[in-house]
C-alpha cells in the first residue's frame, strides 16, 4: 500500500505537463455554450419520483454560476429559446415525446430601474421627499411597493420583471401531434432571491411556482441552487485537487472519507451559486411504450431522456416597442439546437475540444460518429499516465463503458434491445425509488440502483462515479479495487439541502446573505469559498 501511495504521491508534479481535465458537469464545457449561458445545459436529471414511483421526475438546469445578487435583472429564462426535454421509448435513440417550454418577459413598470423592489407593507413618501420637476407640491403615496409576497395579484405589485411560460407535449416524429399542457392558464416562473427585504418569505413564494396542470402532471420553473456540487478550482488547476485527504495522496479518499455522504473536505466551488431550472413530474404510463407502468424485467420499463436548447436559425434581437421595432419573431422562424446533455461530463471529459460544438449541436441517434471518444477514452490514459501507472485502466474498446451509450444490463434487462451508441440517460422506470435513509451519493456503484447510471438524481455524486468509471470499475477485477475504486474530489454533498419532494432541489439562495462570522463551517459552504480565513475545519 505504501508503495502505491508513494507513486501515487507525484501526481501533482506529472500532471503539469498534461492537458488541464474539466470535472464541472456541463458548466461552460463547450466553445458555443460558453458564448451563449442562457442556452448552456449545465445539468440534466431523470428518476422516479421519490414518494410516487408510478411518476418520473425531469429537471432541466440552465444559465450556470449565477451569483444571487446580480441585479437589477437577474438572469430571466431566454424567451428565444425553446427548451426541450425528449424521450425515446423504443431503443432507437430518436425522439417519442418531447416536451417544450417557451417564455415570456413582460415589464410591469417600465419606468422602474429594477426588475424587483418591494418592503413591509409599502413605504411611503417622506414629508422632506424632494418636488416635482417644474414645481408644484409634495404627494403622499406609496412609492416603494409592499414586500413580494406573490407572482401575481395582491402582494406582486413589486415583481417588475415577471415571466410566464406554456408547456407543450409532442408525440410521434417530426411535430407528431401537439398537446397544450398549459390549458390557457397563467404559469409563472419564479424569480432570483432578492433578499429578505424584498421577499420576506421566499419559499412560500417559490412553492406557488408548483403547478398541477392535471392528469398528474406538475411543473415548476424559475431560478434554484444549483444542485451540483465539486471542487472545481481544483479539477480546473489540472487535477489539483485539495482536500483534505487522509489518504495522503491527492483525488483518493480512505474509506472514512468515502463512506460520508453529509461532510466535505474539499471547497464546493459551485456553492452560493444559482442556476435556472425547468422541473416535471409525469406519470410513466404517459412515457413508456405501450402506455403502462412495467416492472423492473420488462424491457418496455426503459426510456432513454435528454435536453436540448434550441434558438431560431437567424437571430433577431428584440426591439424596445416604443422604437416601433416588430420583437415578434416569424412564424416560419426554422431553429437550430445550441446545446445538448444526456449524462453529465460526457461532452465536458470524453469528447474532444475541437468536437464539441458539433456534438452539442448533433442528435443522439448520431453518435456514432463520436464513438471512438466513447470506446477509448483519453481521460483515462490521463489518468494512468498521471499516476505513473498507479491506476491502471482496461485497454480499449471500452466495452464496460457500454451501459451507459446503449440500452445494456445492468439499467436495461437482458433482451432488451442495445440501439445506437448515443448520449441518452437511461433510466429504467420499474426501479422503485430509495428511501431517503438509504440513499447513496455513489448510486449504483454503492449498491443503490435508484441512483445514477439509471437516471441521475440530484444528490448523485456523478463526478467521483465519473472517475471511477473511466478508471474501469465497471470492468471488474483487477480495476474495481484500490486506488480506482477510492478517486474523488472530496466534495460529498452540495451547500444546500435538497428537498425531499417536487421539485427536489433546493430553491434559490438570497442575494443579500448575512455576513459570515468567524466560527466552524462545512469548508464546502458559500461563506467558506468567498471568505476562507473566516472558516475552520468541521
Amino acid at each position: 500500500m505504501r508503495d502505491i501511495r508513494g507513486v501515487l504521491a507525484v501526481v501533482l508534479a506529472l500532471l503539469v505537463a498534461l492537458p488541464p481535465l474539466a470535472l464541472s458537469s456541463n458548466h461552460r464545457e463547450a466553445p458555443i455554450t460558453a458564448l451563449d449561458r442562457a442556452a448552456d445545459i449545465t445539468d440534466w436529471y431523470a428518476f422516479v419520483s421519490y414518494d410516487d414511483p408510478t411518476k418520473v421526475t425531469m429537471i432541466l438546469c440552465v444559465d450556470p454560476l449565477l451569483d444571487p445578487s446580480n441585479g437589477p435583472n437577474w438572469f430571466p429564462f431566454d424567451p428565444d429559446i425553446v427548451y426541450t426535454m425528449y424521450i425515446d421509448n423504443n431503443f432507437d435513440a430518436q425522439p417519442d415525446i418531447r416536451f417544450e417550454f417557451r417564455f415570456q418577459t413582460e415589464y410591469r413598470a417600465p419606468g422602474l430601474f429594477t426588475g424587483m423592489v418591494g418592503a413591509g407593507n409599502g413605504i411611503m413618501t417622506p414629508d422632506n421627499a424632494p418636488r416635482p420637476i417644474g414645481g408644484g407640491p409634495v404627494f403622499r403615496q406609496t412609492l416603494i411597493p409592499p414586500a413580494i409576497t406573490a407572482l401575481d395579484g395582491r402582494g406582486s405589485e413589486g415583481l417588475n420583471l415577471r415571466q410566464t411560460y406554456t408547456v407543450t407535449m409532442v408525440t410521434g416524429p417530426g411535430e407528431g401531434r401537439r398537446v397544450d399542457l398549459t390549458g390557457g392558464r397563467k404559469l409563472f416562473a419564479v424569480p432570483s432571491n432578492v433578499g429578505p427585504r424584498t421577499m420576506p418569505d421566499y419559499p412560500a413564494l417559490a412553492r406557488q411556482g408548483i403547478y398541477n396542470l392535471g392528469s398528474g402532471v406538475r411543473v415548476f420553473a424559475g431560478t434554484v441552487d444549483d444542485p451540483f456540487y465539486i471542487d472545481l478550482g481544483g479539477t480546473f488547476d489540472t487535477l489539483n485537487l485539495r482536500g483534505r485527504f487522509s489518504s495522503g495522496v491527492p483525488g483518493v479518499l480512505t474509506a472514512a472519507e468515502d463512506s460520508d455522504d453529509t461532510r466535505n473536505i474539499a471547497p464546493d466551488n459551485v456553492a452560493g451559486y444559482n442556476v435556472n431550472a425547468i422541473a416535471i413530474e409525469i406519470p410513466i404510463s404517459m412515457l413508456t411504450d405501450g402506455g403502462q407502468v412495467y416492472p423492473a424485467s420488462d424491457p418496455k420499463a426503459v426510456i432513454g431522456t435528454w435536453a436540448a436548447t434550441l434558438r431560431p436559425r437567424v437571430t433577431i434581437r428584440r426591439a424596445p416597442e416604443d422604437t416601433g421595432g416588430d420583437d415578434q419573431m416569424p412564424p416560419t422562424m426554422q431553429f437550430r439546437q445550441v446545446q445538448r446533455m444526456g449524462h453529465p461530463l460526457i461532452n465536458e471529459v470524453l469528447i474532444g475540444i475541437g468536437s464539441k460544438d458539433r456534438f452539442s449541436m448533433s442528435r443522439p441517434a448520431d453518435d456514432s460518429q463520436f464513438a471512438n471518444f466513447f470506446l477509448d477514452p483519453l481521460l483515462a490514459r490521463v489518468l494512468n499516465a498521471a499516476t505513473g501507472g498507479a491506476v491502471a485502466v482496461p485497454n480499449p474498446p471500452r466495452t464496460d463503458l457500454l451501459p451507459l451509450v446503449t440500452y445494456a444490463p445492468p439499467i436495461a434487462p437482458r433482451g432488451t434491445p442495445a440501439g445506437p451508441v448515443a448520449d441518452m440517460l437511461r433510466l429504467n422506470t420499474g426501479v422503485p425509488p430509495t428511501l431517503a435513509g438509504s440513499r447513496k451519493r455513489l448510486g449504483a456503484l454503492a449498491g443503490d440502483l435508484g441512483g445514477y447510471p439509471n437516471g441521475r438524481r440530484v444528490s448523485d455524486d456523478v463526478v467521483d462515479i465519473a472517475l471511477r468509471a473511466v478508471a474501469g470499475v465497471l470492468a471488474g477485477a483487477p480495476f474495481n479495487q484500490f486506488p480506482n475504486n477510492a478517486l474523488g474530489d472530496g466534495v460529498n454533498t452540495n451547500d444546500v439541502p435538497y428537498q425531499n419532494t417536487f421539485p427536489y432541489v433546493g430553491f434559490a439562495q438570497s442575494g443579500n446573505k448575512p455576513l459570515p462570522t468567524p466560527m466552524p463551517r462545512n469548508l464546502g459552504s458559500f461563506e467558506c469559498v468567498r471568505n476562507p480565513l473566516q472558516c475552520t475545519a468541521p
